[in-house]
Protein backbone atom coordinates (compact mmCIF):
# COMPACT_ATOMS: atom_id res chain seq x y z
CA UNK A 1 0.00 0.00 0.00
CA UNK A 2 2.65 2.42 1.05
CA UNK A 3 4.87 1.62 -2.37
CA UNK A 4 1.56 2.22 -4.22
CA UNK A 5 0.49 5.51 -3.38
CA UNK A 6 4.25 6.54 -3.26
CA UNK A 7 4.00 6.15 -6.79
CA UNK A 8 1.45 7.90 -7.64
CA UNK A 9 2.23 10.92 -10.68
CA UNK A 10 0.88 14.51 -9.24
CA UNK A 11 0.68 15.22 -13.29
CA UNK A 12 -1.91 13.45 -15.61
CA UNK A 13 -1.04 12.03 -19.17
CA UNK A 14 -1.96 15.33 -20.97
CA UNK A 15 0.92 17.44 -18.77
CA UNK A 16 3.14 14.48 -19.22
CA UNK A 17 2.59 14.68 -23.05
CA UNK A 18 3.05 18.67 -23.32
CA UNK A 19 6.28 18.23 -21.30
CA UNK A 20 7.47 15.86 -23.36
CA UNK A 21 7.00 17.64 -26.51
CA UNK A 22 8.49 20.61 -24.91
CA UNK A 23 11.40 18.43 -24.35
CA UNK A 24 11.59 17.60 -27.72
CA UNK A 25 11.57 21.07 -29.11
CA UNK A 26 13.65 22.30 -26.16
CA UNK A 27 16.39 19.72 -27.43
CA UNK A 28 16.65 20.14 -31.33
CA UNK A 29 15.79 24.14 -31.36
CA UNK A 30 16.02 26.02 -28.52
CA UNK A 31 18.79 24.56 -26.88
CA UNK A 32 20.58 24.34 -30.14
CA UNK A 33 19.59 27.38 -31.80
CA UNK A 34 22.72 30.43 -32.02
CA UNK A 35 23.20 32.33 -29.40
CA UNK A 36 22.41 35.55 -31.59
CA UNK A 37 18.28 34.01 -32.64
CA UNK A 38 16.79 34.66 -29.37
CA UNK A 39 13.51 35.76 -31.73
CA UNK A 40 13.70 31.71 -31.68
CA UNK A 41 13.82 31.08 -28.57
CA UNK A 42 11.27 33.46 -27.58
CA UNK A 43 9.09 32.25 -30.31
CA UNK A 44 9.06 28.57 -29.14
CA UNK A 45 8.17 29.84 -25.50
CA UNK A 46 5.37 31.55 -26.85
CA UNK A 47 4.78 28.87 -28.91
CA UNK A 48 4.00 26.96 -25.51
CA UNK A 49 2.47 29.28 -23.92
CA UNK A 50 4.90 31.62 -21.71
CA UNK A 51 4.51 34.89 -22.06
CA UNK A 52 7.79 36.79 -23.33
CA UNK A 53 7.74 40.58 -23.34
CA UNK A 54 10.25 42.45 -25.92
CA UNK A 55 13.99 42.43 -26.23
CA UNK A 56 14.13 39.63 -23.76
CA UNK A 57 17.30 37.66 -23.72
CA UNK A 58 17.31 33.97 -23.03
CA UNK A 59 20.71 32.37 -23.49
CA UNK A 60 20.27 28.74 -25.08
CA UNK A 61 21.35 26.63 -22.50
CA UNK A 62 18.44 27.89 -19.69
CA UNK A 63 16.43 24.91 -18.71
CA UNK A 64 12.79 25.68 -18.42
CA UNK A 65 10.36 22.68 -16.97
CA UNK A 66 7.24 24.03 -18.32
CA UNK A 67 6.85 26.73 -20.66
CA UNK A 68 3.23 27.59 -19.75
CA UNK A 69 3.92 28.25 -16.23
CA UNK A 70 6.98 31.09 -17.08
CA UNK A 71 5.88 35.03 -17.41
CA UNK A 72 9.21 37.42 -18.52
CA UNK A 73 8.83 41.27 -18.84
CA UNK A 74 10.14 43.54 -21.45
CA UNK A 75 14.24 43.92 -21.50
CA UNK A 76 15.14 40.80 -18.79
CA UNK A 77 17.88 38.91 -19.57
CA UNK A 78 18.24 35.07 -18.30
CA UNK A 79 21.19 33.93 -18.55
CA UNK A 80 23.75 31.34 -19.45
CA UNK A 81 22.57 27.62 -17.61
CA UNK A 82 19.75 29.02 -15.22
CA UNK A 83 17.19 26.37 -14.33
CA UNK A 84 13.37 27.81 -14.02
CA UNK A 85 11.75 24.62 -12.27
CA UNK A 86 8.71 25.70 -12.68
CA UNK A 87 6.20 23.10 -11.52
CA UNK A 88 4.19 26.87 -10.11
CA UNK A 89 4.40 30.01 -11.83
CA UNK A 90 7.70 32.28 -12.04
CA UNK A 91 7.10 36.03 -12.81
CA UNK A 92 9.75 37.54 -13.68
CA UNK A 93 9.15 41.74 -14.29
CA UNK A 94 10.80 43.85 -17.29
CA UNK A 95 14.49 45.11 -16.59
CA UNK A 96 15.43 42.13 -14.52
CA UNK A 97 18.70 40.20 -14.53
CA UNK A 98 18.75 36.36 -13.57
CA UNK A 99 22.76 35.93 -13.96
CA UNK A 100 24.05 32.27 -14.79
CA UNK A 101 23.75 29.13 -13.02
CA UNK A 102 21.16 31.01 -11.12
CA UNK A 103 18.51 27.97 -10.30
CA UNK A 104 14.94 28.98 -9.68
CA UNK A 105 12.67 26.44 -7.97
CA UNK A 106 8.98 26.08 -8.06
CA UNK A 107 8.17 23.26 -5.90
CA UNK A 108 9.35 20.85 -3.47
CA UNK A 109 7.94 18.02 -1.05
CA UNK A 110 6.47 17.21 2.01
CA UNK A 111 8.95 15.75 4.38
CA UNK A 112 6.10 15.83 6.89
CA UNK A 113 4.43 13.05 4.74
CA UNK A 114 6.06 9.63 4.51
CA UNK A 115 5.05 10.00 0.96
CA UNK A 116 6.78 12.89 0.26
CA UNK A 117 3.70 14.64 -1.22
CA UNK A 118 4.87 16.93 -4.04
CA UNK A 119 4.43 20.92 -2.61
CA UNK A 120 4.75 23.87 -4.84
CA UNK A 121 4.09 28.09 -4.89
CA UNK A 122 5.33 30.36 -7.22
CA UNK A 123 8.21 32.73 -7.60
CA UNK A 124 7.89 36.24 -8.46
CA UNK A 125 10.69 38.58 -9.09
CA UNK A 126 10.10 42.25 -9.41
CA UNK A 127 11.29 45.13 -11.77
CA UNK A 128 14.89 45.95 -12.00
CA UNK A 129 15.84 43.21 -9.57
CA UNK A 130 19.10 41.34 -10.05
CA UNK A 131 19.82 37.43 -9.59
CA UNK A 132 23.85 37.66 -9.08
CA UNK A 133 25.25 34.32 -10.06
CA UNK A 134 24.78 30.78 -9.06
CA UNK A 135 22.13 32.36 -6.58
CA UNK A 136 18.92 29.35 -5.47
CA UNK A 137 15.09 30.99 -5.30
CA UNK A 138 12.93 28.11 -3.16
CA UNK A 139 9.61 27.87 -4.07
CA UNK A 140 7.01 30.90 -2.29
CA UNK A 141 9.38 33.89 -2.74
CA UNK A 142 9.39 37.45 -3.78
CA UNK A 143 12.38 39.60 -5.25
CA UNK A 144 11.41 42.90 -4.66
CA UNK A 145 11.71 46.03 -6.94
CA UNK A 146 15.44 46.81 -7.16
CA UNK A 147 16.62 44.04 -5.12
CA UNK A 148 19.52 42.11 -5.39
CA UNK A 149 20.29 38.63 -4.29
CA UNK A 150 24.14 38.57 -4.12
CA UNK A 151 26.17 35.50 -5.78
CA UNK A 152 25.72 31.99 -4.28
CA UNK A 153 23.08 33.35 -2.50
CA UNK A 154 20.09 30.65 -0.82
CA UNK A 155 17.01 33.06 -0.92
CA UNK A 156 14.12 30.99 1.50
CA UNK A 157 12.27 33.81 2.24
CA UNK A 158 11.06 36.84 0.37
CA UNK A 159 13.51 40.32 -0.61
CA UNK A 160 11.46 43.38 -0.10
CA UNK A 161 12.55 46.10 -2.45
CA UNK A 162 15.77 48.01 -2.76
CA UNK A 163 17.43 45.15 -0.51
CA UNK A 164 20.79 43.50 -1.25
CA UNK A 165 20.86 39.82 0.77
CA UNK A 166 23.86 37.48 0.95
CA UNK A 167 24.41 34.20 2.40
CA UNK A 168 22.81 30.74 3.23
CA UNK A 169 20.39 31.38 4.20
CA UNK A 170 19.96 34.80 2.52
CA UNK A 171 20.12 37.91 5.35
CA UNK A 172 20.26 41.75 4.03
CA UNK A 173 23.36 43.25 4.45
CA UNK A 174 22.28 46.70 3.08
CA UNK A 175 19.59 48.92 1.16
CA UNK A 176 20.30 50.10 -2.41
CA UNK A 177 20.86 54.20 -2.52
CA UNK A 178 20.99 53.80 -6.42
CA UNK A 179 17.37 55.10 -7.73
CA UNK A 180 17.92 52.85 -10.63
CA UNK A 181 14.31 54.30 -12.04
CA UNK A 182 15.36 57.48 -12.92
CA UNK A 183 18.40 56.43 -15.32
Amino acid sequence: MFYESHLKSEFNFSHKMRRLLWRIVYIFFFRFSLPPFRFIRRFLLRLFGAHIGSKVLIYPSVEIWAPWNLSIGDRSVIGPNVILYNVDRIEIAEDVTVSQYSHLCTASHNIESPFRELRHAPIVIKKGAWIFADAFLSMGVCIGEGAIVGARSVVVKSVDAQNVVVGNPAVVIKRRQLDWRKE
